[in-house]
């Protein structure tokens, strides 16, 4: 199988998409408010997209040892934490006067 990774930078292809008005204006207001072009703007949340599906699908491997002790951990009852309660408690910085 090729790699793809040591292809120079300026070996590029064109893509054509067809879109909705609405989302193209989106996409246009997007750009313009990050100061990038249409195509580096879809390009990057595109690829974004593709890494992301890529790493949903990775597979961990451990042993049997180590997932049983994992799911143990996810069975035990949460532990009293003082200072988490203490946080969600505490009034939000605005509300206070």
């Amino acid at each position: 199988m090729p790699s793809h990774a040591h292809q120079p930078e300026s070996k590029l292809h064109a893509v054509n998409l067809r879109m909705r008005t609405e989302t193209r204006s989106l996409i246009d207001h997007a750009a313009m408010m990050l100061g990038r072009s249409r195509s580096d703007f879809v390009i990057e949340a595109a690829r974004r997209a593709a890494e992301d599906a890529i790493l949903d699908q990775t597979i961990i491997e451990v042993s049997r040892e180590r997932y049983e002790q994992f799911l143990e951990m996810l069975d035990r009852p949460p532990q009293p934490n003082a200072k988490l309660r203490a946080t969600m408690q505490a009034k939000p910085l605005w509300q206070q006067p």
